[in-house]
């Protein structure tokens, strides 16, 4: 199965971001909003400059304390982007994210950001891929 898959499959369209020299408070508000782990950063809304997530807010709290959510999300998001296409296999993601250790990944097409895939949705991918092999299996076992 292919990302560009999944993409069609997700109930919401579109992608959540938030500008770089947003506060840090604005982007765990949005966050808790929009119930989602992780905002990509795009000062101009079409690119990925980067990403910012709960597990980011989290660790600078337990570092700095509150002080951290007055800073600009500039300051604590992840410049060097994984990002991935349309085109790719949910095996190849979902190596990356656990190679990377990470739970989200945009979709960029052309320099254009088209979308973002969860650990989840790569989860529930495989599974699905998976429930139609063994399907298919047993069908020509019996005989069908």
């Amino acid at each position: 199965m292919l990302v560009q898959s999944i993409l069609k499959s997700k109930a919401a369209a579109g992608v959540v971001t938030v500008r770089s020299d947003a506060k840090v408070s604005d982007a765990a508000k949005l966050l808790a909003e929009k119930k989602i782990g992780s905002l990509v950063v795009s000062d101009d809304g079409t690119t990925a400059d980067g990403i910012l997530s709960e597990r980011d807010i989290v660790r600078e709290l337990a570092r700095i304390g509150g002080g951290c959510l007055d800073k600009t999300v500039a300051h604590y998001m992840t410049r060097d982007l994984v990002t991935c296409t349309g085109q790719c296999s949910v095996q190849e993601v979902l190596t990356r994210m656990t190679e990377g250790r990470f739970r989200h990944m945009p979709v960029v097409e052309e320099g254009r950001l088209v979308g973002i895939v969860t650990i989840g949705d790569v989860v529930k991918a495989q599974l699905t891929e998976l429930a139609m092999e063994k399907d298919a299996l047993e069908g020509m076992i019996m005989g069908h």
